[in-house]
């Protein structure tokens, strides 16, 4: 990092190319050449894609080419959670290299030598071509330096040239991709009925009165469900219930925690470590080396931790505070004043009301609902309770926070001028519009642009060698005296400190299990070919602070779907299918006005109103948003009444009561729109799940990460 920083001080073209010439060397470096006996014979194949093996070496390969560019790039290996990326992203251009080439290749779609030119110094610069040749100076695009690069391309080192050949065969690879892309986007075409009833769906208002009966109404534990209509109901819904490889486990942790010795220790190191940061000549530089988590040693108020703030005042330049609990992390503090910061930091909560869609009329209801829960808050009403009935967004469910923010660009461009332009707390007087819709804002905690110098020593309490040791020995005589699902069973029954846990349907690549964030190892294990239902894991696994033992309960397969597998799921759809026809027997055979069926029916059955609902949005008060039942109800003539049907929450007899088609338009384009804007939005997505099933790829992965 210091040598690109000494090479954007410098100016002018031989400069850039000395930069760009280090960024090609990094991408196209092949630090990692051998093959690694882990992976045992060149044979063993990670995966099929569109009937060609992939064998392990040659993925394996890749993975250390794109590990190696990754590390040269950001400075540091990459973690866990980053390694399994960087196999997704391999793994995803071996999916480009061989599914979708075919597609190219079929329909005759290719880069030409002038599109690559233009691409790197014609007049459509591609845009990572940009990113790479900017002028230090000012920042921006300059192609000046792309034609110099480019001139003395033949006498730099060979892997730069290599890096420069693969950079430009990535540049065709996105292109070609493009014109696929953009070629089956422009086929999809939406006819004018189609607009129509999209218009319809969306503006058709009817009312309606009916009775329901909730299949909830009646308890589960009353029926009685068998083997044969699970059977006989996964037979005529099969499309609804893919097969997929998963397996179940049970596993029981022996969690390390720290003895008493180990926290006297931990003590001890910690108040040596404050008296050294007292005299430390440069307290953020030792702090930054002795701590288990790194934090800024210029931080603004948001950044501090709620409990260091509650004393931050009584806080004076010089002082040692601490230390301070988070969890089994302790932090000790040294205080070196404050700072005022060019940003500043401001706490906001929001109530979002969004139009829904982009009409001036849709824009105008938002308008006028957003004034409205303005005025019942000015008039009284809480804010978050406000926010949880009418937030629009994700922070509706946490009364409206937004949290800490700077004013960097990270919030919409109206929001934050507005928040950032008011002084003080409170709720602002007016409402803030943007793109996404009308916001009613309360500033929580006002703006500044104070920082704090806060040197920071965070060090988590460990268990020492012997008490992992201990836990460790405890963990493997559990795991070699009960090797079976049976003999845990009976382990567990006889040793009420141990604690299960189980995990349902876990995926072949799946590298978390619960809260066990690192455990592919565990996943592995239980997909491993020689592990069968009821087997134990007899080897004890690892992870950061407890030891565990798994045995295998279940296992589904792709090609083999079976009722066990979707067991809980088809019950209930069962159950309720069985309610249904309770519910509906006793509902035919009452006669009169709905509320005189309703009391007939007896306990659970509910008459109600809802009135100018659509099939877009409609809600049926009790029962929810019910497909089934809206349409049923959009289909009757007015002041008609229906026969008894089963919706999807519940059972019905529904009376039209109004309603008409919202008038005919002269132009349905905005819906067209609509409909053609989805349908591109969704474009990729379509193509390559097509493109992967046609593809009939197969991922063996789990077997080898």
């Amino acid at each position: 990092m210091a040598l690109i920083t000494k090479i954007r001080e410098k100016s002018g073209i031989a400069a850039a190319a000395i930069a760009i010439s280090l960024v090609l060397f990094l991408i196209g470096s092949d630090i990692f050449q051998g093959n690694s006996s882990f992976f045992g014979s060149s044979n063993q194949v990670v995966g099929v894609i569109a009937g060609e093996d992939i064998k392990v070496q040659d993925f394996q390969k890749k993975v250390e080419e794109a590990t190696a560019n990754y590390t040269a790039q950001t400075g540091k290996g990459p973690s866990e959670q980053e390694a399994t990326m960087i196999r997704d992203q391999v793994w995803n251009q071996f999916i480009l290299d061989i599914a979708y080439k075919k597609e190219f290749d079929a329909l005759g779609i290719k880069v030409s030598e002038e599109e690559l030119i233009d691409m790197v110094q014609g007049n459509n610069i591609h845009p990572s071509v940009r990113q790479q040749f900017t002028n230090p100076q000012t920042g921006q695009f300059d192609k000046t330096f792309v034609i110099q690069f480019l001139k003395n391309l033949k006498t730099m080192p060979m892997e730069q040239q290599q890096g420069w050949a693969k950079f430009e065969l990535s540049l065709a690879q996105d292109r070609v991709r493009n014109k696929y892309e953009n070629l089956l986007r422009m086929s999809n075409y939406v006819t004018q009925n189609e607009a129509q009833k999209e218009y319809q769906t969306q503006n058709a208002k009817f009312d309606a009165r009916f009775v329901y009966v909730p299949f909830f109404s009646i308890p589960d534990s009353t029926i009685k469900v068998t083997d044969s209509q699970l059977e006989e109901y996964l037979a005529k819904h099969k499309d609804q219930y893919k097969g997929t490889n998963t397996r179940a486990i049970q596993y029981v942790t022996f969690p390390v925690v720290p003895t008493k010795q180990d926290t006297a220790d931990f003590y001890s190191q910690i108040k040596k470590l404050a008296k050294d940061l007292a005299v430390a000549p440069n307290d953020s530089a030792f702090a930054m080396l002795n701590s288990d988590v790194r934090t800024p040693y210029l931080v603004s108020y948001a950044e501090i931790p709620e409990v260091v703030k509650s004393q931050l005042a009584t806080f004076q330049v010089g002082g040692i505070y601490g230390p301070f609990k988070n969890g089994l992390t302790y932090s000790i503090y040294k205080y070196g004043g404050v700072k005022k910061d060019t940003l500043f930091t401001v706490r906001a909560s929001h109530i979002l009301i969004a139009p829904a869609n982009k009409s001036d009329s849709a824009k105008a209801q938002a308008k006028t609902r957003a004034e409205a829960v303005l005025a019942q808050i000015k008039g009284g009403a809480s804010f978050e309770t406000l926010a949880q009935m009418n937030g629009m967004d994700g922070t509706a469910q946490s009364g409206g926070d937004l949290g800490y923010f700077k004013n960097n660009g990270s919030m919409a461009k109206g929001f934050e001028k507005a928040v950032f332009g008011f002084s003080g707390t409170g709720l602002m007087p007016g409402l803030v519009e943007t793109e996404f819709g009308f916001h009613i804002v309360k500033v929580t905690d006002g703006k500044t642009n104070t920082s704090y110098r806060l040197a920071a020593i965070n060090k988590s309490i460990a268990s020492s060698q012997a008490t992992m040791d201990r836990v460790y020995t405890k963990a493997d005589a559990f795991a070699n005296a009960n090797g079976t699902l049976a003999a845990f069973d009976v382990a567990l029954k006889s040793d009420k400190s141990l604690i299960m846990m189980r995990a349902e349907r876990l995926t072949e690549n799946a590298s978390a299990i619960n809260n066990l964030a690192n455990a592919r190892e565990i996943v592995r294990w239980a997909f491993d070919d020689k592990t069968s239902v009821g087997d134990g894991s007899k080897k004890v696994f690892e992870q950061e602070n407890q030891y565990i033992v798994a045995y295998l309960t279940g296992k589904t397969e792709k090609d083999n779907v079976k009722v066990a597998d979707f067991k809980s799921e088809l019950s209930m759809m069962v159950i309720n299918q069985l309610k249904g026809e309770k519910i509906s027997a006793k509902l035919a055979g009452i006669k009169g006005p709905l509320e005189q069926i309703a009391q007939k029916y007896g306990a659970g059955a509910l008459v109600e109103t809802v009135s100018a609902v659509s099939l877009s949005n409609g809600m049926l008060n009790s029962a929810g948003p019910d497909a089934i039942a809206l349409g049923r109800i959009a289909g009757l003539q007015n002041g008609k009444r229906s026969t008894v049907f089963v919706g999807e929450n519940g059972v019905y007899v529904v009376e039209k009561t109004g309603g008409a088609p919202a008038p005919a338009l002269a132009d349905y384009s905005t819906y067209k729109n609509q409909i053609q804007s989805m349908g591109t939005q969704r474009a990729s997505f379509y193509i390559n799940e097509a493109i992967k099933e046609a593809s009939k790829i197969e991922d063996k992965r789990y077997k080898f990460y």
